[in-house]
């Protein structure tokens, strides 16, 4: 298929593809909208003092990263998960997949996100981990509690010791600058190294008591505590959506170029040429259904496009033949029920109309159909002239309400129409309607399922192949081809017919 024969398949299915693509839409938000909506509460904690040590070491950094990487793996395990349901009441123990941690790279920053139905229940499920978290630190303890705040008492005891022992030097320094002599110097100086050796013990006890309180590294903080969430993280509705109408459409596109594709049906002019090298003298579109007078439009409605389309037809029909004018011309089609019989009535009707004289036979003597769409009697018709001892066409041929047009209907349908249309009486019928007017058109039967067109076409002077579009097959129209090929016929070109829209104009001229 060409990139024009894509365009026409999609623009022919365009309700399909429309149809598909509302069906997913409405389809998956139907479905997303049952979905359960999931939130997800999220809290930050910070391993080890870092932040607070005005003069952190590498070291202090390198093993918090290190354990944070440890408290990372703890946090959706089952004690940790367990004890944090049991401690906000839950009755259930969390899925770990619903619990998730990461690290910031390069930083003692650790995430926590909980993921549940219940904005409010994931937002206490996030912060009950974070509690468990911390009493897993080895200065979560109660004992380290106890320890922690006798240190601190200790620290506040030094605090003053050290304020005094500064106090007290401080005084003695002030009498030893003022003293005079050597007695009194040596004296204020022996008080001065006591209390220097007071001040020293002290700051090194308190600097050690200091580090062992804010010097932890295996410490956990919450650094931004979780909230609670007010939008779902999951199902994402217009994605979901817009996913599904976007799998209609291209379901339905494949869909529609799969049947383009196994459709092997006649649908245009050039697949006509493809098929069969058969050039499109007319494209007729579709008339409105009916039995007979109904179907004989160029009568009917003289002004619509479909007449207009019969009488392009008869326009190229001239130009095909301008060197050697037509006087007898054969309509068929590969099957049956594919419009030969409209399209030689309203073919008839018009090269009528145009001043020319005009008889329509009915040669189909298996389904004889002319005598409908002229209101006519088919009692008595060819069959009667060819079994007369002699042959006379004047007494069988009737007058139509067209002006210049004359029907021979069928008369009595016979057991062998092959064998009659085959005989010496019918070539000589021939030459007799050749001199009664100026074009001969023969209504026959279909080529495929019986032989009558291709007999008839060795005697007439050119065939006309009716074909209809969206139900002819290929494959029919090269069988069609090969028998009256076979039997000599001329191939004047083929009738694209019941046409769904109307067609280009262009469609209609190929002069």
């Amino acid at each position: 298929m060409e990139l024009q024969q894509y365009i026409l398949a999609l623009k022919k299915w365009w309700w399909l593809l429309v149809a598909a693509t509302l069906l997913a839409t409405v389809s998956g938000y139907v479905g997303v909208s049952r979905v359960p909506r999931v939130y997800q509460a999220t809290t930050t904690v910070i391993v080890g003092q870092g932040l607070q040590s005005a003069n952190p070491n590498s070291q202090d950094l390198y093993i918090s990263q290190q354990l944070a990487q440890t408290y990372r793996e703890m946090v959706a395990r089952q004690p940790i998960v367990s004890r944090a349901a049991e401690m906000i009441g839950l009755p259930y123990v969390p899925r770990a997949e619903d619990i998730s941690a990461w690290l910031v790279p390069g930083t003692q920053l650790m995430g926590i996100a909980v993921r549940d139905t219940d904005p409010e229940r994931a937002r206490a499920l996030a912060d009950a981990i974070v509690q468990q978290l911390i009493l897993q630190t080895p200065n979560a303890v109660t004992e380290d509690q106890a320890r922690r705040s006798f240190v601190q008492s200790q620290l506040a005891s030094l605090e003053q010791s050290i304020q005094s022992t500064e106090a007290e030097i401080a005084a003695e320094q002030a009498k030893l600058d003022a003293a005079t002599s050597a007695r009194a110097i040596q004296e204020y100086m022996a008080n001065i190294t006591a209390p220097q050796e007071r001040l020293s013990t002290y700051r090194a006890t308190y600097s050690s008591l200091l580090g062992s309180v804010e010097g932890r590294t295996n410490y956990i903080s919450v650094f931004e505590p979780a909230s609670t969430p007010t939008w779902p993280i999951s199902p994402n509705v217009a994605m979901t959506v817009l996913m599904a109408a976007a799998i209609g459409l291209i379901l339905a596109v494949g869909g529609a170029l799969l049947i383009e594709f196994l459709d092997d049906t006649v649908k245009s002019p050039d697949e006509l040429q493809r098929t069969a090298s058969l050039t499109t003298l007319g494209v007729i579109s579709r008339v409105t259904d009916g039995d007979g007078k109904n179907k004989l439009v160029a009568v009917q409605e003289p002004q619509s496009h479909v007449t207009e389309a019969y009488r392009a037809l008869r326009t190229n029909i001239r130009i095909s033949s301008v060197d050697e004018p037509i006087r007898t011309l054969i309509v068929t089609s590969p099957n049956s029920r594919e419009g030969k019989s409209t399209t030689a009535a309203n073919l008839g009707v018009v090269v009528a109309q145009a001043g020319n004289s005009v008889i329509l036979v009915d040669a189909d003597l298996r389904r004889a159909a002319l005598h409908r769409f002229f209101s006519l009697p088919s009692k008595e018709g060819l069959t009667n002239a060819l079994v007369q001892d002699e042959l006379c066409v004047n007494g069988w041929l009737q007058e139509t309400e067209v002006e210049n047009l004359r029907v021979m209907t069928s008369g009595p349908l016979p057991p062998d129409p092959a064998d009659l249309l085959s005989s010496k009486k019918m070539r000589h019928l021939i030459e007799c309607l050749e001199q009664e007017a100026d074009l001969v058109i023969f209504d026959t039967p279909p080529t495929l399922p019986v032989s009558d067109a291709a007999v008839l076409a060795l005697e007439a002077d050119a065939v006309l192949l009716v074909v209809e579009a969206g139900r002819t097959r290929r494959g029919a129209v090269r069988r069609s081809m090969e028998s009256l090929n076979r039997a000599g016929a001329h191939m004047l070109g083929a009738v694209l017919n019941r046409v769904h829209s109307k067609p280009p104009k262009g469609y209609y001229y190929y002069e």
